[in-house]
C-alpha cells in the first residue's frame, strides 16, 4: 500500500516527544531489528533519555507518510562543537525511496541550530545499508569514540558541517 500512496500521500519530518507513544514504538522496532543482528549485550548502544533531546540540547525526529510514522532520529549534544546521531530508523516497508538520506538532513540541520561544527554518529559493521547511507552523505569513517571505543563491531562516522 505505501508503494501505491507514494506518490499521493504527504512526507513530514518533525521533532515528536521520545517519551510518546509514536517515539516508543519506533524505537522498540529499531531495537528488535538490532537485536537480531547484534544479540549480544556487549553490541547494543540504545541509551537515549529525554534530557539529552531536550530542546537546546538535542531533538527526536519522526518521519511521518500519509500521517503514519515510518521512520526517526536524534541528534544530542557531545560537546560544545559536537553533536551525535542516535536512533536513526526506516520502517522495512518505507525503505528503497530516500527517506533515510531525508532524515539524515534534517538531523544534520539540528545540528546546525545546535550550533555544531561537528557531527558524528555509530553504527555496526553488521548494517552496511546504514554504512552506504552514510557515506553518501559524506561522512568519513573515524575512530571509535566514547563507549563504542572497545567495540568491535561499532563503525563510526564524522562530518564537518560548513
Amino acid at each position: 500500500m505505501l508503494a501505491c500512496a507514494a506518490m499521493t500521500e504527504p512526507e513530514t519530518i518533525a521533532e515528536e516527544p521520545l517519551a510518546g507513544e509514536t517515539a516508543q514504538q519506533l524505537i522498540a522496532t529499531l531495537n528488535a531489528e538490532l537485536l537480531a543482528r547484534y544479540p549480544g549485550p556487549e553490541d547494543t548502544f540504545f541509551a537515549l533519555s529525554e534530557e539529552e533531546v531536550s530542546p537546546g540540547r538535542g531533538a527526536f525526529l519522526v518521519a511521518r507518510h500519509g500521517g503514519r510514522p515510518v521512520g526517526c532520529g536524534a541528534v544530542r549534544r557531545l560537546d560544545a562543537g559536537t553533536v551525535e546521531i542516535k536512533r536513526m530508523y526506516v520502517a522495512a516497508e518505507a525503505r528503497g525511496r530516500g527517506l533515510g538520506g531525508r532524515i539524515l538532513a534534517a538531523l544534520e540541520a539540528e545540528a546546525r541550530r545546535l550550533g555544531a561544527d561537528t557531527l558524528v554518529l555509530e553504527t555496526g559493521d553488521r548494517q552496511p545499508e546504514a554504512v552506504a547511507l552514510y557515506t553518501r552523505a559524506g561522512f568519513v569513517r573515524i575512530p571509535r569514540y566514547g563507549q563504542y571505543a572497545c567495540a568491535p563491531q561499532s563503525v563510526c562516522f564524522g562530518k564537518k558541517l560548513g
